[in-house]
């Protein structure tokens, strides 16, 4: 398209066809009308220099024209732009009920986060090139200098990445659509990785009557600041540890999802019942839409949460009718408890409790339900009993707690044989046979 202005200021020079350099100030400008797009590229030049400007401005032209030849567009989106489109996309998925969960959407806002630190917010999308995230890992493990990031939370951030560019493209907003990542191995430090991650038995008894008395004390006085989140945190902590269950299904826990049951036992002198609260967890809250029932023995957590969260639902509205479709890890029935709390509470605890070498392991709220498959395992417990608790596959344990079935592999294969601090222990009468 030629240009339609024919007369110039003493300050306008054409260049070509369809473009045109002008002053404003002291600096010279760029103009030139881009016809698919229908609208006007438009910068400065950065030079105060007539021949300097008409140099760069030939340059820029020849540019944006082998742009129009090869299909492309100038004008793009920044990154923040299109993130923000790939979330508004996905939070549809959420509200529809069809394809990721809320938890999920969490997740990959999380990472998105990263992503936008890394690569900067304002970038254009149109800009981005294969290799623009080869050092990705690298600037990772630098963001957060106290927090060893493992390998597989970075995979996963890059498949998530990966995912973000390729609907972008999709939808015409970038010309890749995906980053090449550099291969990354794994490394396995067997036994002290599964280790630095959950809390051993002992650490367990310390942090559960930790956490007890913490409960207790926010309790005697519930109208002090801040000992409600106090309370009701950390008896979602308490039963994170006694149920395994994952943050995204346990914050989404409603009253109408828990029953509370008596069983009676006998064992073999007298009865003896047990409060048992029976979990419902819908396949909507499940990380892996399905849906499953898990018993608890129940130490009154349940009971004492619900008995307090009940009697200041009355207090407010009068009575009791709704109070079942109220979340369960809630100061107000309404909005759940934030990570952010729970994380807080956590390592408030782990202070009081006196968890040791905290510094060198990646001990985290997850890590309760780390150490509650961990621990099962130990105790003898099938994994496909503990698979359908947990609400994973057989497989997935196997191969997440792969050190810890081996053990409990060779002990089924060697009935008297145990392991004791990492080693095989023989029977006496073994060693006599052996020697």
């Amino acid at each position: 398209m030629t240009l339609k202005k024919k007369e110039f200021a003493a300050d306008e020079f054409p260049i070509f066809d369809d473009a045109v350099i002008f002053k404003r100030g002291e600096f010279w400008q760029f103009r030139m009308w881009l016809a698919k797009e229908h609208k006007y590229a438009r910068f400065s030049l950065k030079t105060r220099n007539k021949s300097t400007a008409l140099d760069k401005a030939k340059l820029h032209y020849h540019e944006l024209k082998a742009l129009e030849l090869a299909g492309k567009t100038y004008y793009s989106k920044t990154i923040k732009q299109g993130v923000e489109m790939y979330l508004a996309q996905r939070q549809k998925e959420v509200d529809s009920g069809v394809g990721i969960k809320k938890g999920r959407l969490g997740t990959i806002k999380t990472h998105l986060q990263h992503f936008m630190d890394f690569i900067k917010r304002d970038t254009k999308l149109k800009d981005l090139h294969r290799m623009d995230c080869e050092n990705y890992y690298l600037s990772r493990k630098k963001m957060k200098k106290s927090v060893d990031v493992s390998v597989t939370t970075i995979t996963n951030e890059q498949s998530t990445i990966n995912a973000l560019i390729n609907w972008l493209y999709k939808h015409g907003e970038t010309y890749i659509d995906s980053f090449e990542f550099p291969p990354m191995k794994k490394i396995d430090r067997g036994d002290e990785e599964l280790r630095r991650s959950i809390f051993d038995e002992e650490e367990i008894w310390q942090i559960r009557l930790a956490l007890e008395n913490y409960v207790a004390e926010a309790k005697r006085d519930l109208s002090a600041e801040g000992n409600l989140s106090k309370f009701v945190t950390g008896l979602y902590l308490l039963i994170s540890m006694i149920t395994g269950m994952r943050r995204g299904e346990q914050l989404q826990l409603k009253w109408k999802d828990i029953q509370f049951k008596q069983q009676q036992v006998k064992d073999g002198t007298e009865d003896d019942a047990f409060n048992l609260v029976r979990i419902h967890i819908d396949a909507d809250i499940s990380k892996v839409q399905k849906t499953r029932n898990l018993y608890v023995h129940d130490n009154e957590y349940f009971l004492t949460l619900q008995d307090v969260l009940m009697r200041r639902y009355i207090k407010k509205n009068g009575n009791a009718k709704n109070f079942m479709e109220t979340l369960v890890f809630s100061q107000n029935g309404d909005k759940a408890i934030t990570p952010r709390a729970i994380s807080y509470h956590l390592d408030k605890i782990i202070d009081i409790a006196d968890i040791k070498d905290v510094d060198k392991r990646n001990l985290v709220p997850y890590s309760f339900r780390h150490s509650f498959i961990t621990h099962m395992i130990n105790q003898g417990v099938d994994e496909r009993g503990i698979a359908d608790m947990c609400g994973t596959s057989r497989l997935q344990i196997e191969k997440t707690y792969y050190h810890v079935t081996e053990k409990r592999m060779i002990e089924n294969a060697l009935p008297k044989v145990k392991f004791q601090d990492g080693a095989l222990v023989l029977p006496e009468l073994m060693k006599r046979k052996l020697s």
